[in-house]
């Protein structure tokens, strides 16, 4: 730390614990914090693109994630650095934002801090370099803008939809089906989508998965599926034309909510005791059966007598049905959640086509399902598959598909993915950077050259001839000036990302480029870094 003296030469402190702490300043700094955030982004650069690798993360309790989902990765991997930090938050908020092209994003931000830390040794001012950046991400943007196309879908005809989401499932795990999977992400988003407010409500689509049967068997279920079976192994398994009551009081006898003390001296008052709890109990089962349900379904549980009488009055209920299945049953059924015995009515009943029980596989699991309801704006997705790392980095990616599909319907407009539109922004970038007489050009051409390290890192996980495969899709994007060549990462044996069908969303492309601009901005602009020193 450095010391300061008044004017007798006598040293006195300025900062508390001053010699307990350690102190980097100036281009130290810098340069510690952009290393930092390129060794973030180079565990990141090998998961990118349909052959990128997954990474595997064991958690301090010895559950194991297997992963390609940048943010998941970021999240679970427990950086310590500050800087490293902010990478982590970057790529979440692209996930909360966006939620797909969250590897991208870290890939393009340590790109981008690479290039400043050389333009930083030629002596140039970090924040002329952040100046420069800030020119040449909005000159991007708006060459996105220029590039992207807009297609038309509507409920029937969303082969663009798919497309897309085929996409973005090709860099994940289950990219061997991801054309089943990426039709059941579609037909969930149009299922609960708002066509007309161009609104989607992600929180309808419920997202379920059971251990076993494969892939393959993941479906769309329109309507509610519910991992509980019926309390009584006699209750019918299949009601057709269901009417639910949905409740949330439980079925017992009331306890006062004061301490209380019930003194029983002689059999005659024990029998008169169990008479009111079994009238009490024979009173709730007949409630719901007057109004007219057929099905009850129950929040809290019920006792053994209870579930005797509801057997024998043939009323079929499931219990300990959880806050959330419960407001999604309430929402495809269209009915109301009763709190008290006394406010069940017919309008509050929800209705339901069919409502069956299915057990899986020789484990005699059982799953409820509610089908063809009212209301069909809840659906689930149900989601097999052979262990249960499978079954969560599955929910992951159709996550992603899911969001994907969301941003379509907000936004029409695509660009062509494979670094197509990162290589075509770099070429327009670079043109633009002669537009501008001060230092800040230095920076805009090494943010055209940062542009690059994507499609980069595509060509270096795919296996092909870095510095080959990128000049030659570059000089086929500037001979025929057509924004859709880029790197053929599955061997198909064409450049042109349109007969591959590669395309990815315009306002995930530009948050990417947004987001990664403004990280490395503030970091660039740290020059003091004060630390408590290690003990």
């Amino acid at each position: 730390m450095a010391l300061a003296f008044d004017e007798f030469g006598r040293p006195f402190i300025i900062l508390r614990e001053q010699d307990q702490k350690t102190r980097l300043r100036g281009i130290d700094a810098q340069k510690a914090n952009i290393a930092a955030g390129k060794a973030v982004a180079r565990i990141l650069r090998s998961s990118l693109g349909p052959k990128g690798m997954d990474k595997m993360l064991q958690g301090p309790d010895g559950d194991v994630t297997i992963t390609n989902d940048g943010a998941t990765i970021l999240e679970q991997m427990d950086v310590d650095n500050q800087i490293a930090k902010l990478m982590v938050e970057l790529s979440r908020s692209q996930d909360y934002e966006i939620g797909d092209g969250t590897t991208g994003v870290v890939v393009m931000a340590g790109a981008l801090l690479e290039q400043a830390e050389r333009q930083l040794d030629r002596g140039i001012h970090p924040i002329r370099i952040a100046e420069g950046y800030e020119m040449a991400s909005r000159v991007a943007v708006e060459h996105l803008e220029r590039i992207a196309q807009k297609f038309e879908f509507d409920v029937n005809n969303f082969e663009p939809l798919v497309q897309t989401c085929m996409t973005t499932l090709s860099s994940k795990i289950v990219n061997r089906c991801k054309r089943s999977l990426a039709e059941i992400a579609v037909k969930a988003v149009l299922a609960v989508a708002d066509l007309e407010r161009k609104d989607v409500n992600l929180d309808l689509i419920k997202v379920e998965g059971k251990v076993g049967g494969k892939l393959e068997d993941t479906e769309l279920i329109y309507g509610i599926l519910v991992d509980k079976d019926m309390s009584h192994p006699q209750m019918p398994k299949q009601i057709e034309d269901a009417h639910i009551a949905i409740l949330t009081c439980p079925f017992e006898p009331p306890k006062p909510k004061t301490k209380h003390k019930v003194d029983i001296d002689t059999v005659e008052k024990f029998e008169t005791l169990r008479k009111q709890e079994q009238q009490y109990f024979d009173e709730m089962v007949q409630k719901c059966k007057d109004v007219g349900a057929t099905l009850v379904i129950c929040q809290w549980g019920f006792d053994d007598e209870a579930n005797h009488l509801l057997m024998h009055r043939n009323l079929p209920a499931v219990r300990w049905v959880g806050g959330v299945e419960l407001e999604l049953i309430a929402i495809a059924t269209g009915g109301r959640i009763v709190p008290r015995f006394q406010e069940l009515t017919p309008e509050k009943l929800g209705k339901a086509g069919l409502v069956r029980e299915k057990s899986f596989g020789t484990t005699k699991e059982r799953m409820l399902y509610i089908e063809h309801c009212a209301n069909s704006r809840a659906v689930t997705v149900f989601i097999r598959g052979g262990n249960k790392m499978m079954i969560e980095e599955t929910k992951r990616s159709i996550h992603d598909a899911l969001c994907v599909a969301r941003n379509l319907i907000r936004n029409k407009s695509i660009v062509y993915g494979g670094g197509a539109a990162e290589i075509a922004c770099s070429l327009a970038v670079e043109a633009a950077a002669d537009k501008y007489p001060g230092v800040e050009q230095y920076a805009i051409r090494a943010f055209a050259e940062a542009l690059d390290s994507v499609p980069m890192a595509l060509a270096e996980n795919s296996g092909l001839q870095l510095i080959e495969t990128l000049s030659a899709v570059k000089s086929q994007q500037i001979k025929e000036n057509i924004p859709f060549y880029g790197i053929d990462c599955n061997d198909v044996g064409t450049n042109d990302m349109r007969e591959q069908n590669v395309f990815e969303t315009l306002i995930g492309k530009q948050q990417q480029i947004l987001l990664a601009t403004q990280v490395v901005k503030m970091i660039l602009k740290i020059d003091d870094v004060i630390s408590p020193s290690e003990y």
